[in-house]
């Protein structure tokens, strides 16, 4: 019995010979510095993250603070180091739901067509027919407040995405020459699926999973600012922007620097995504 002949998967293009754009070396130090803090943060500070210092509150940037400190004494660089583990953790764990949840079901979707196709649909339509902010908020009202239960809220908002996307991908390769050619070779529909149709529309549900990634950290640093997302004195970049509001007549840098931090990483994660669209095509 003849077998499907293997196709090539569709790989993101390297820039071999030529020099990363200036761009590229920003996003990758900004990324790396954020993904470092967040996994070994003792290491970029010897101050604690949550415990103050007796008789440093409200210290204006200085040597020995490079950022200043809180009301009560914290050194908020060590604040903002200690809680990139929050932000970017809970943006992992939600882009992971909405890849994993959104490409199943866009997946199916495309695969099986017909009213299975129509009902699925159906349901990412009413994931987007509500805003995002507004469906995260009912989804921790159910789960309860926490860290956890805020980045599963916003992944489920990302799901809608991962799956139009997921779908697209899959009705254009099924009807692409080599799909045809295996099923005339006697392959599976399961086999076809999963050897040649996933692997290909994958490159473009990853270059999406670094967009999302990035509005992740905005959302669930928007849910933290609410006071939804991880409770004091836990270093969230959201809570730490909404602690630091209260003092901005006076400790201006309480609310600049975590929101910076908040932007240079939003930016870099969106540039990235960008970036890996821009080589598939």
């Amino acid at each position: 019995m003849s077998t499907a002949p293997a196709i090539p998967v569709r790989r993101i293009p390297a820039l071999s010979g030529k020099r990363p754009p200036v761009s590229v070396i920003l996003t990758t130090i900004i990324l790396g510095t954020a993904l470092a803090w967040s996994l070994a943060p003792d290491l970029f500070s010897s101050y604690s993250g949550t415990v103050g210092l007796p008789g440093n509150q409200l210290k204006s940037p200085s040597a020995l603070h490079w950022l200043g400190t809180d009301e009560l004494g914290r050194d908020l660089l060590a604040r903002i180091i200690h809680g990139a583990r929050y932000s970017l953790s809970g943006a992992f764990v939600a882009v992971a739901v909405g890849l994993i949840a959104g490409s199943a079901i866009g997946l199916v979707a495309g695969a099986a067509g017909g009213r299975t196709d129509t009902w699925l649909m159906r349901l990412v339509d009413v994931l987007l027919s509500v805003p995002t902010l507004l469906l995260s908020l009912a989804i921790i009202m159910i789960l309860g407040f926490g860290h956890v239960q805020a980045a599963l809220a916003v992944g489920v908002t990302a799901i809608a995405s991962f799956a139009r996307l997921m779908r697209s991908e899959v009705l254009t390769l099924w009807r692409t020459d080599y799909v045809e050619a295996a099923f005339g070779s006697g392959a599976t529909f399961l086999k076809v699926l999963v050897r040649h149709v996933l692997p290909n529309a994958l490159t473009s549900v990853l270059a999406l999973a670094a967009l999302q990634f990035g509005a992740a950290i905005l959302q669930i640093s928007t849910l933290g600012f609410l006071g939804y997302g991880a409770p004091p004195p836990t270093p969230e970049w959201g809570l730490l922007i909404a602690e630091g509001r209260n003092y901005m007549m006076i400790a201006w840098w309480l609310t600049l620097f975590p929101g910076l931090a908040v932007i240079l990483v939003v930016m870099a994660a969106n540039h990235l995504g960008h970036t890996l669209e821009r080589r598939k095509a």
